[in-house]
Parts: C-alpha cells; sequence; structure tokens
C-alpha cells in the first residue's frame, strides 16, 4: 500500500492544475491519468489566455503535465477502479495496487455524445465537427453552421450559436415531439432539418444533410449538442451529492457533501471552459492544503 497525501483522478487541465498547487504546497501527489482528457480534442484554441495566436489541446496539457512533474507530483497512466473511505482519508483501488490518500480531487470531466457518424474522430480533429462554440464559435462567423441535436438542448446551442452567422440550421434527429421550442427558433431565423442520424454524412470538408423531404444542404461547421455524461460514478458511490444536471454538488471552496473529497472541472456543474477547471482545480487544492495545515496545528487561528 502506498500513502499520498492527495490523490488526483484525471490528468486534464483541472487535475494538472490542481497538482501543480499541492505539489508547490509541498503535499505528496499521485495523479491517476486514466485515458485521453476531453482538452486533447481541441483543434486549436484562440481564447486560452496568454496565446492570441492559439494553441492545440495536445500542447496546453503537454506544457501542464510538465510544470506539474517539475515540482515533484507523480502522474501515472493508471484507472482507479474503486474508491472508499477509510478513517478520514480514502483507499483507492488501481488494479493490483492500493493507494491511501488524506483527500481526493476529482476531474473525471465528461463523455461527450458524438454524432455516430462515420469518420467523426477525424472531422473532430479538423474542425468541422465541433463541440463548444463558447471555445470556437469566432473562428465560424458568417460561415453556414450546422447543429446536431434531439432535443431542446440543440434549440438552445442553435439560439447560441446565431451570435456569429445568420446561417445557422438546426439537424433535428430525435423524435418530433422532443423538439418544443420551434417558435423561438422560427423567431430567431433558424430552420429546422428533421432527418435521422444515418441521412447525416461528412463529404470532404463539408457535412451534408438529406431532409425527409429529399432536400440535401451542406455546411461548413457543425456543433453536436447531443448530451453528454458526467463521470463522477466513484464520488457517486461514496454519497456525493448531485445537482440537477447530474454532475456533482460542490461547496465554494469545491468540496462534495463528502468530507475529503473535492472536485473540479467538467464534473462539476458551471460553464464548460479550460480556465475555469483550472481556477476551480487552484480553489479546491488551497482548499486541501489549508485543511490538511489546520489538522496539522499549523494555522495561527
Amino acid at each position: 500500500m502506498t500513502a499520498v497525501d492527495v490523490l488526483i483522478i484525471g490528468a486534464g487541465p483541472a487535475g494538472l492544475t490542481a497538482a501543480t498547487y499541492l505539489a508547490r504546497f509541498r503535499r505528496s501527489v499521485l495523479v491517476a491519468d486514466g485515458g485521453e482528457p476531453r482538452a486533447a480534442w481541441i483543434p486549436l484554441s484562440h481564447n486560452m489566455p496568454g496565446f492570441p495566436e492559439g494553441i492545440g489541446g495536445d500542447a496546453i496539457l503537454t506544457r501542464m503535465r510538465l510544470q506539474a512533474e517539475e515540482y515533484g507530483a507523480q502522474i501515472r497512466p493508471v484507472f482507479v477502479e474503486g474508491l472508499a473511505r477509510e478513517g478520514d482519508g480514502f483507499t483507492a483501488r488501481l488494479g493490483d495496487v492500493r493507494i491511501t490518500a488524506r483527500a481526493v480531487l476529482l476531474a473525471t470531466g465528461w463523455v461527450d455524445h458524438h454524432p455516430d457518424l462515420p469518420g467523426v474522430e477525424d472531422a473532430i480533429a479538423r474542425g468541422l465537427v465541433r463541440i463548444c462554440p463558447i471555445c470556437d464559435g469566432f473562428e465560424a462567423i458568417g460561415k453556414s453552421i450546422a447543429v446536431i441535436g434531439d432535443g431542446d438542448l440543440g434549440a438552445r446551442e442553435a439560439a447560441f450559436v446565431r451570435t456569429y452567422s445568420e446561417q445557422v440550421c438546426l439537424i433535428h434527429v430525435g423524435p418530433p415531439v422532443a423538439l418544443t421550442r420551434r417558435d423561438d427558433l422560427k423567431r430567431l431565423g433558424v430552420p429546422v432539418i428533421e432527418t435521422t442520424i444515418e441521412q447525416v454524412h461528412i463529404e470532404g470538408d463539408r457535412l451534408i444533410a438529406l431532409s425527409w423531404g429529399g432536400k440535401q444542404t451542406s455546411f461548413d461547421a457543425v456543433y453536436s449538442a447531443l448530451g453528454t455524461t458526467p463521470e463522477c460514478g466513484l464520488a457517486v458511490d461514496l454519497g456525493a451529492a448531485l445537482g440537477e444536471d447530474g454532475r456533482l454538488a460542490v461547496d465554494d471552496h469545491q468540496q462534495t457533501s463528502v468530507p475529503g473529497l473535492y472536485a473540479a472541472g467538467d464534473v462539476v456543474r458551471g460553464l464548460n471552459q479550460l480556465t475555469v477547471a483550472s481556477a476551480e482545480a487552484a480553489v479546491a487544492a488551497t482548499a486541501i492544503h489549508n485543511r490538511f495545515r489546520q489538522a496539522e496545528g499549523m494555522t495561527a487561528d
């Protein structure tokens, strides 16, 4: 059994920011990197502070990883298969290895429901299929844009994308009854193509949709609004409370309803941005360090 001060689950922007802060607080940190973070999907981000020329997701993660390791954080390619309370801390199961930690930070993010299209991963890498209009809607100004959805989430996203272009269309692939905001879309000048996902396909640098009436329409860019699944199972197993959107509820210090269990990034309700995830991680890391200081009698209170 190996003991650390803090186990961080997830090696995206939130997890790596927290690792840097905690390592600089002189705490022992293990980051469990269970796979490719969502940030790795970013072809080029132009709203990351300090990079006016833009920077790709892989480059962001590489820089953040090197920074955390510079100060002594350990990052390992392992999955956390189980998490349990043990006294005032936690025990985590990583395959045949058990880790004890005084505190745990969940930075597990969420999983996007990408449209089931052949070649969708390559299309995301090329910027044809997109997942965040807040991140890259500016780069789509004036383009012909489609939003793929199966309910009112698609309508809300199409309305948001109208900020950037007058040529916005909702491709509704769900049942007709699932779309209740048709009047809002009509008022905004957003037409609706009702079809099945099988009638949507990628051709080179364009996305083509075939409506029920047989009309074929092509688009320069498409945003997916098919929902997400928060990766909060480990916390739920410990009894952590969820918000109305199914993500983890936290207090002002990013602590969940389970003492000593913190969360930051997309797994927490709020705005899903790299800068927000890093800010939440900084708050959580500082709160964890101060919690330890109080337990160690190292405060002047």
